[in-house]
C-alpha cells in the first residue's frame, strides 16, 4: 500500500511527527505507521513497550486530542500504527496548524 491521504509511514519515531498528527486531525484522519520505510518495505521497530506509552501521552499533552497507538508483529518483523480521528475543530501544534493534502503535510 502506498503513501497516501491517508498513510504515512516512518522509519522510526521522532517527535516531529506530532506535526503528522496534527495534519490528519485537521483533515480527514489517517494512519501513521512506525517501523515501514516510504516504500512500504516494514524494516521494524526498536523501543515498541515505550513508544506505546510515549505516543498517546505526547499527542495528548501537545496537541490536546486522543489515538490509537497499536502494536503489530509479522513475519518481516514489527511495527507501531497510530490511528488519527479526523476532529470537528482545529487542531494546533505549538501554535502552528498543519493540514494532511494528498500525501503531503501542508
Amino acid at each position: 500500500m502506498p503513501e497516501s491521504q491517508n498513510i504515512e509511514y516512518k522509519s522510526s519515531w521522532r517527535d516531529e511527527y506530532l506535526k503528522w498528527i496534527c495534519g490528519f486531525a485537521n483533515a480527514n484522519g489517517g494512519s501513521i505507521f512506525i517501523g515501514i520505510d516510504d516504500a512500504g518495505n516494514i524494516v521494524g521497530v526498536t523501543d515498541a513497550k515505550k513508544l506505546l506509552e510515549e505516543i498517546p501521552n505526547k499527542v495528548r499533552d501537545t496537541l490536546g486530542i486522543l489515538v490509537d497507538v497499536n502494536f503489530h508483529t509479522t513475519a518481516q518483523g514489527d511495527f507501531i500504527e497510530t490511528i488519527v480521528e479526523g476532529y470537528p475543530y482545529p487542531v494546533n501544534y505549538k501554535g502552528q496548524y498543519h493540514y494532511r493534502s494528498g500525501s503531503t503535510k501542508q
